[in-house]
């Protein structure tokens, strides 16, 4: 019977995680044209402090509940993710939206090899063809001449810090304290976007359309997806995880073309291909040698 039970509790965490690759895939196209009108650091800052708001009203005991442990590991995974963001979303105003979904989805594979350096374990050789099939896709997608634009190089940067959270939030978050966790998350999130650029003012948005996209982007992506992802990695092994969140770029792809107007090139379907396969790569691995699947540690 327990056994069943923690079958159907890692299904319905898996199932979480695909809904919010989902929503994050719908989002870049928006914010690449939200972007146009409202500086980067704004939005973020924005974005980030109505989640606070909003999961605060929700659940305004659930921080008192959290262990100083418990918070010392939330402070740490919001920074991370807060910086994620902010590199993220200047690289999408940089590079198509379909491009910076692929490229940000390379996390799938920072996930195990970082999983694999911290816990000094084996890297395993299909990782390491994984590996390298991601950087030629990526070479494929980004590469102008022989250098790296801009905004692929610092979305690299962001998929690296989000791999890291991944691994943090495995080894760390538990279902007991996921609304606390992900509450004081959000609230580090916003203060270090609002920290990066309340010297100069905070631009608003001045159309409604746009005020409805920030407050989708903030409640549904922001807070409710960033506790689905808590709950759900304290169910699910971080590579595990790291799989199915690939699936993002994926969505972000069918979004930028259907709905963002973007144009499907050879360079994305070849370039893309290859970085997805070799997320497939991961996820067919021998699970003999599980990459990034860390225990509950405490730091």
């Amino acid at each position: 019977m327990h056994a069943e039970q923690n079958r159907r509790t890692s299904l319905l965490a898996a199932v979480a995680l695909l809904a919010l690759a989902a929503c994050w895939g719908s989002t870049f196209f928006m914010i690449k044209d939200l972007l146009e009108r409202v500086p980067t650091l704004d939005f973020l800052a924005l974005r980030f402090a109505i989640a606070s708001l909003a999961l605060l009203v929700v659940a305004p005991k659930a921080l008192a509940r959290l262990s100083p442990v418990v918070r010392r590991h939330a402070l740490v995974l919001g920074l991370l993710y807060g910086v994620a963001q902010i590199l993220q979303t200047a690289g999408l105003a940089h590079t198509p939206a379909s491009i910076s979904g692929f490229v940000t989805g390379l996390y799938v594979v920072c996930t195990p090899l970082l999983a694999a350096a911290i816990l000094r374990t084996r890297i395993p050789p299909i990782t390491w063809a994984a590996v390298v099939l991601a950087t030629v896709g990526l070479g494929v997608l980004a590469l102008n001449g022989l250098s790296i634009g801009y905004g692929e190089l610092i979305t690299l940067a962001s998929a690296v810090l989000y791999a890291l959270h991944i691994v943090g939030l495995g080894a760390w978050s538990n279902a007991q304290d996921a609304v606390g966790m992900t509450i004081l998350q959000v609230m580090v999130i916003a203060v270090v976007c609002t920290t990066a650029t309340v010297h100069d003012g905070i631009v608003l948005p001045d159309r409604a359309a746009d005020w409805w996209a920030v407050l989708y982007m903030a409640v549904v992506v922001g807070a409710l997806g960033l506790l689905g992802q808590t709950w759900a990695q304290a169910h699910l092994p971080p590579t595990r995880s790291a799989i199915i969140m690939s699936m993002e770029p994926v969505f972000a792809s069918v979004f930028a073309v259907w709905l963002g107007g973007e144009d499907v090139t050879a360079r994305l379907l070849i370039g893309g291909g290859m970085v997805l396969a070799a997320m497939l790569i991961v996820e067919l691995a021998p699970r003999r040698v599980v990459e990034g699947e860390v225990p509950h540690i405490a730091v």
